[in-house]
């Protein structure tokens, strides 16, 4: 495959424009704080779309596309459950979250929040949802570097392993670099650049065929299942198990640690309401145009006969097709920009994971800010590897591995963090126990299909690790002295705001 040089030069501008702001925040990075949650100095705009980024990735451009292109509107449901999912998450837990972890020991991990809301002396929230964070994450970046791998094959032809290794050593590097800060600062660039994508691709395609009643009547006439979000594309009913199971993505939001980490990082709590709106808006928009995509992109197919092997590459397709090489460049940096939102801050947090929860806090207590800082570096290296050799296979699906890993920290963090939030009478019992049972049951669940085990594995794990949570600590009681101080504390703060 002929590369155009306008295509490779986009992505080279591009890239050194990602580089060149990991090298300014490195001068911004003095301790392992600045370099885990940038000093909890960033303002809402820039803290809304960077989560917002980073929460979309690569499954926003191929996934989500593509399953509209191959389902139809099928696909509203699922969109639905994740834009629900975004709002109750700022709107119930951001501000929340921002004032508890500075109440508990200023904490700058999800883990080391659990341990000192809860005052666990023995660490094993800590341990238990370190380890958690990691073997969840390591699935959630490979799917991000499977993303960037096959942009990088359709796009410069390359074989598919090579692509995954170049797009790894892209993240790496700012990553490496910049930590929080350049993680956030990229992101925001890439929110914008992702958004202008989405929005430009389905409103040429659309031009293309002949407007939007032209888009909607060749459904109709080629099959108008696909344009019921009621019934599958051969006209049966949607079982009740699909909707939930797409519905039920949005309860993931409460548990998804790179996230979280954004609302522990914004400046004050009295920036949520705009972060809220820009937050919910941009995730609106994108939302909808990834679903243009995928149906009039269908659309497009059936008229011209553009071949499409693949229906994750429908928006890649489209842009080589429609687009001259320049325009088409920094489209599909567009993809790479969302691959590298989410892939640099799951690395980020695998790595704060590591590095505080395991090496400081367990290990070697006595280690300085600049140790812990080296040691989170050399974690992204390393982490970033394990993740390459898992996304290496060419067959992975990008969807598939994010609704693994998805799962895993909705059901395993959600329920802990909402209750630990609202419930005074939750205890360091009651906290592991829905840990440990909402991970454990997405794990299980995992292994079984047909009938009730089609139901995605989130609900499941989120309903039990929510009883176990409420039913350990009624029976249990013990909660300290301490967890019920910083719970007044925090409740008294959040009173005053409000007043």
């Amino acid at each position: 495959m002929q590369v155009e040089p306008a295509v490779l030069i986009t992505f080279l501008v591009y890239f050194l424009g990602m580089l060149g702001l990991g090298l300014l925040a490195w001068h911004r990075t003095n301790t392992s704080e600045d370099y885990f949650l940038g000093g909890r100095s960033l303002g809402p705009w820039t803290t809304a779309l960077s989560a917002s980024a980073s929460d979309m990735s690569g499954w926003l451009l191929l996934g989500l596309p593509g399953y509209a292109f191959a389902a139809g509107m099928e696909a509203f449901w699922l969109a639905g459950g994740i834009l629900l999912g975004t709002w109750l998450n700022w709107l119930l837990v951001a501000r929340r979250l921002r004032v508890f972890s500075e109440a508990a020991g200023n904490a700058l991990t999800l883990p080391e929040y659990f341990t000192n809301r809860f005052h666990d002396k023995s660490r094993a929230l800590q341990m238990i949802s370190a380890g958690f964070i990691i073997l969840f994450f390591l699935f959630y970046t490979s799917a991000g570097l499977v993303a960037g791998g096959k942009l990088f094959e359709t796009a410069f032809g390359l074989d598919y392993k090579m692509a995954v290794i170049i797009g790894s050593v892209s993240v790496i590097s700012y990553t490496l670099f910049g930590g929080y800060l350049a993680v956030c600062w990229t992101d925001f660039v890439q929110g914008l650049m992702m958004a202008a994508a989405l929005v430009a691709v389905p409103l040429v395609v659309i031009d293309q065929v002949g407007g939007l009643n032209q888009v909607i009547g060749t459904l109709e006439y080629h099959n108008p299942e696909l344009l019921s979000p009621f019934t599958n594309k051969e006209g049966d009913p949607l079982d009740i198990v699909l909707i939930l199971s797409l519905l039920g993505w949005g309860l993931g939001y409460f548990g998804q640690p790179h996230i979280l980490a954004r609302f522990k990082g914004i400046r004050s709590q009295k920036d949520m309401p705009v972060a809220r709106a820009v937050a919910v808006g941009w995730s609106g928009i994108c939302l909808i145009a990834a679903m243009f995509v995928g149906l009039a992109g269908f659309v497009y197919h059936l008229e011209t006969g553009m071949k499409v092997d693949d229906p994750e590459q429908i928006f890649m397709v489209l842009v080589g097709t429609l687009f001259n090489p320049v325009v088409a460049g920094i489209l599909l940096a567009a993809i790479l920009a969302a691959v590298m939102s989410t892939a640099d801050s799951q690395l980020l947090v695998c790595s704060t994971a590591f590095a505080e929860d395991f090496y400081k806090d367990m290990f070697h207590p006595e280690a300085d800010q600049k140790r812990v800082l080296w040691i989170g570096r050399l974690a992204v290296v390393g982490i970033a590897t394990v993740a390459t050799l898992l996304a290496l296979d060419p067959e992975s699906s990008v969807l598939g591995m994010v609704a693994y890993a998805w799962a895993g920290f909705g059901a395993a963090f959600g329920p802990a963090l909402i209750i630990s939030l609202f419930w005074d009478k939750m205890t360091r019992n009651g906290a592991l126990a829905g840990i440990v049972s909402g991970g454990l049951m997405v794990v299980i669940w995992n292994q079984f299909s047909g009938g009730v085990f089609d139901l995605y594995e989130l609900i499941p794990g989120f309903i039990v690790s929510c009883l176990s949570i409420v039913l350990v600590s009624l029976a249990d009681q013990s909660s300290s002295s301490e967890a019920q101080g910083i719970f007044a504390r925090v409740k008294r703060n959040l009173d005053v705001v409000d007043t």
